[in-house]
């Protein structure tokens, strides 16, 4: 289901605006509208869609828009041109009253100086949205501590602003933003401020919040592995312009441009590609009814010393080994069952390449990939080491 809708979303800073959209829509870039109209554009036409539930990261370099992109969403910054759909109802025509009840009901936003209130514990910190819309203050109170108590925080409560760390203080804003347990989550630039290790540990926080909250969540950052890392999808953004929407693997792999082609030479594809990427379709297959006879013939045809066996439904039963099929066919026995081993490596679509190449030499089978049980594709240990010789190819070449 769709959460956010943007269509042609455009923000242009200076006084000749009319000016500088109409140039903009002939194609004009932004250096030349500058040029001409003194005028700079912000987000140039803008369009993309976010599902309910997904993680959704748009990224840049600094001046890409990207920020101004976000506070367009729920009109912090008002738009130019465009329109933001919230639920299929349109943001940028909504009048004071019907954008104040989304901000309080739908939307909460953590910025990147964490924004807490410095006199203010961090218990009035975190209910300041709840008192804001008129929630009386016992059950504020204990909203907020749930929320605090969540990040790990509750202890503190007491204290303030300037006597926690940088991570413990983003905990802080980012309990505040859930405790309105708002259905869409902005995050601008919302860990960049944080020492590495610190800030590997909040993505860590927040996938596993992400996990049971399942929010429908817009983060911004300049930082790739970041946005590979967290982004259910990617929006990459350059002068403005989303120059390419995808998986990280469909930007790996799949790069719109030459812009996003350098931008991501340099990520370890080991750490980002996954099975899906690689794997071959999972044939020849048997099912455990077929009779020995056939599947010794199948296998000889094939030149296998090893098949594997699903049911009817494309579960994956195991796998047999030439010699054992043949000592049941001399027996005259016609049931697989008694021969099917069980210990055959499997992944998921999103099993890591790095993680394959290191189940691909504990077993002599190929790695079988399963969505539910269901086989779906065999990664074959070449296949992977084929990758990762690529992956070194480029890097050397690129560097």
């Amino acid at each position: 289901m769709e959460k956010v809708k943007v269509t042609n979303l455009t923000k242009i800073f200076g006084k000749k605006p009319s000016a500088a959209l109409e140039m903009i829509q002939e194609g004009a870039q932004k250096e030349e509208v500058l040029e001409k109209t003194g005028c700079t554009v912000g987000v140039n036409q803008a369009s993309f869609s976010v599902k309910e539930g997904e993680f959704f990261v748009i990224m840049g370099l600094s001046g890409s828009g990207k920020s101004t992109l976000i506070r367009m969403i729920n009109r912090l910054i008002d738009p130019t041109e465009g329109s933001v759909y919230i639920d299929g109802e349109d943001v940028s025509q909504m009048d004071a009253e019907q954008l104040r009840k989304v901000r309080r009901e739908k939307i909460s936003m953590v910025f990147q100086n964490f924004g807490l209130f410095p006199h203010r514990t961090l218990l009035e910190n975190t209910e300041y949205g709840l008192e804001v819309q008129g929630i009386e203050k016992d059950k504020r109170r204990k909203i907020a501590e749930k929320a605090l108590d969540n990040a790990g925080l509750l202890a503190y409560k007491n204290q303030l602003p300037n006597q926690l760390s940088g991570g413990m203080q983003q905990r802080v804003g980012l309990a505040r933003a859930l405790a309105n347990d708002p259905e869409i989550l902005l995050m601008d630039e919302a860990f960049s401020a944080l020492d590495p290790l610190i800030r590997r540990d909040m993505q860590d926080e927040l996938l596993e919040m992400q996990k049971t909250m399942k929010k429908t969540i817009l983060f911004i950052t300049h930082d790739l592995n970041e946005s590979l890392r967290l982004g259910d999808r990617i929006a990459i953004m350059k002068d403005g312009e989303i120059v390419q929407v995808g998986t990280g693997e469909e930007i790996l792999t799949q790069p719109a441009d030459e812009y996003v082609r350098r931008f991501v030479e340099d990520v370890n594809r080991a750490k980002v590609l996954t099975a899906e990427n690689i794997m071959e379709e999972p044939t020849p297959l048997v099912v455990e009814e077929t009779s020995p006879s056939i599947a010794l013939a199948r296998m000889q045809e094939e030149e296998l010393s090893n098949m594997l066996i699903v049911d009817e439904n494309k579960q994956l039963k195991g796998y047999v080994v030439e010699e054992e099929v043949e000592e049941l066919k001399r027996e005259n026995k016609k049931d697989l069952h008694t021969i099917i081993r069980t210990d055959i490596p499997t992944a998921g679509r999103k099993t890591l390449l790095n993680d394959l190449f290191h189940m691909s030499h504990e077993s002599v089978t190929p790695i079988a990939v399963l969505d539910k049980g269901r086989l779906v594709g065999i990664v074959i240990r070449n296949h992977i080491v084929g990758a990762l010789a690529k992956e070194r190819k480029e890097s050397i070449v690129n560097g």
